[in-house]
């Protein structure tokens, strides 16, 4: 059921039978990967015209523990990779420089980046003295909701970002339109927060990749749904096309957040960020120069290896990897889980009206699933 419906019923692209390669996890998201847990809080308030400053709101938080609450500051090996670059991911230089990630991770709105930084410091040092008492450079993802929301009005506050972080759990979540994802459009449709996982089996083992996607991005007429070529068909009631106030119709972001508790090296989470791209081209996106699109990959293997604390460091530190030659199986499962969750997001949304009526549809499933049939036949 978790596969294929959100704990609040919505559809999932599962339910709609669309046809898509690859194991998933038991709830086929990023939280299948053990201790990774993901929290909201979304901001909906307001109708009609722009006061800015008063609304109306749009917008939110999402949260990604790693190892959840307890084991923040615990580090994780880690990479990120930028598509292009007209976006915010804030801590990717010492990421670059370490290979290693200890905070959580939070996305929101582009203009709400400064805030929602300053909300997960004040988290950590109430929560984890003992951490904050050395550097903090969380990680801090954006994209542009101002087609929809007062982006410019300062209501993500600092204790929203606690609240996400307090809710996150493991277990299936909702998708859509919540935390960052709630004022996002993709494909001219509603988008925002979507997830999805894949199992990959190496020597006997078995271990789970898990992403979750912030979908901003794409033009209608590039939507591709399982290979079938859609948005060319879909091309009616597109506000967003037909509003003169958008410069570059169909221009936006993409912000993708990639888990596995398979024991990889820094540079081979930086590998497994770099085929992101390759799922989201799949959805039909070509990627465009006004769009950012920047990914994260981790590994929760290896806890207690790759500290980076100026106290207590030990004299040597080991760590157990995946060989480069036997990575592929995980590339695929990047690619499969990217696709399915960005089509997550598409599929498990609703109509949504924000700031001076701007009104973004919901993809249609009925006329989604008859031109998906029609290909097939």
């Amino acid at each position: 059921m978790t596969r294929t419906r959100t704990p609040d019923g919505n559809p999932r692209a599962r339910a709609l039978d669309i046809r898509l390669d690859g194991e998933p996890g038991t709830w086929n998201a990023i939280t299948d990967v053990p201790g990774v847990e993901l929290g909201y809080r979304t901001l909906v308030e307001g109708e009609g015209p722009l006061v800015p400053g008063s609304g109306p709101v749009r917008t939110g938080v999402t949260a990604i523990l790693p190892r959840g609450r307890d084991q923040v500051g615990t580090p994780c090996a880690a990479g990120r990779y930028s598509l292009n670059g007209n976006g915010e991911m804030t801590g990717t230089a010492w990421i670059d420089e370490t290979g290693s990630l200890t905070l959580p991770v939070t996305l929101t709105n582009t203009h709400a980046v400064g805030t929602v930084h300053r909300g997960v410091i004040d988290w950590v040092a109430r929560e984890h003295p003992g951490i904050a008492r050395e550097w903090l450079l969380p990680v801090v993802a954006e994209t542009w909701d101002g087609y929809l929301n007062d982006i410019n009005g300062a209501h993500v506050r600092t204790e929203h970002v606690a609240e996400a972080i307090a809710s996150a759990a493991t277990g299936p979540f909702a998708e859509g339109s919540v935390g960052g994802g709630t004022g996002m459009c993709c494909y001219g449709f509603k988008g925002g927060s979507g997830t999805a996982s894949r199992t990959v089996r190496h020597h006997g083992d078995s271990y789970t990749l898990g992403v979750f996607v912030q979908a901003n991005f794409g033009a209608r007429r590039e939507l591709t749904v399982a290979g079938t070529p859609v948005g060319s068909r879909l091309l009616d009631d597109n506000p967003m096309e037909d509003n003169e106030w958008l410069a570059t119709p169909g221009a936006g972001s993409v912000i993708v957040i990639l888990a596995t508790d398979a024991p990889l090296l820094p540079g081979q989470c930086t590998a497994l960020a770099r085929r992101i791209p390759l799922g989201l081209a799949r959805t039909g996106t070509s990627g465009g120069h006004f769009s950012g699109d920047l990914f994260l990959a981790f590994s929760t293997a290896n806890p207690g290896t790759l500290t980076s604390s100026m106290t207590g460091t030990a004299a040597y530190e080991q760590l157990r990897f995946i060989p480069w030659g036997s990575v592929d199986p995980f590339y695929t499962a990047t690619v499969q889980a990217t696709e399915e969750a960005v089509l997550n997001a598409l599929i498990a949304n609703a109509e949504m009206t924000g700031r001076d009526g701007h009104r973004i549809p919901a993809l249609p499933h009925n006329r989604l699933a008859k031109l998906l049939g029609a290909a097939v036949s």
